[in-house]
């Protein structure tokens, strides 16, 4: 699920990156320092072989099959800093720990 703010970022930043129509892939991968990455960004094409897609208010997510066990339940949520910098952070309820940062975790 995607926040209202969420919602509004991603179209902003769609806008501002030349993607508008595109997927915005949210995923896995392994690294940081609490084991997995958060992964945000845009793709034109999803393989419907490997991936879910959904759409919420007009955005269009993908999420590969192998991210998408450790993203279940999860909210994006737009997180801002200060008046003029602010980021997407999950709150995933498969989290067991996260580093300061938020861009890592690792799962149950």
């Amino acid at each position: 699920t995607l926040t209202e703010g969420a919602l509004k970022f991603v179209r902003r930043r769609a806008e501002r990156e030349g993607k508008v129509g595109q997927w915005l892939r949210l995923g896995v991968r392994g690294g940081g320092c609490s084991g997995l990455n958060y992964v945000i960004e845009f793709e034109p094409d999803p393989d419907p072989e490997f991936d879910e897609t959904y759409e919420q208010d007009g955005v269009k997510v993908v999420v590969d099959i192998k991210s998408a066990k450790f993203l279940r339940g999860s909210t994006l949520v737009y997180n801002m800093k200060n008046l003029l910098d602010g980021m997407l952070v999950f709150e995933n309820p498969n989290a067991v720990r996260s580093c300061g940062c938020g861009t890592s975790f690792t799962a149950k």
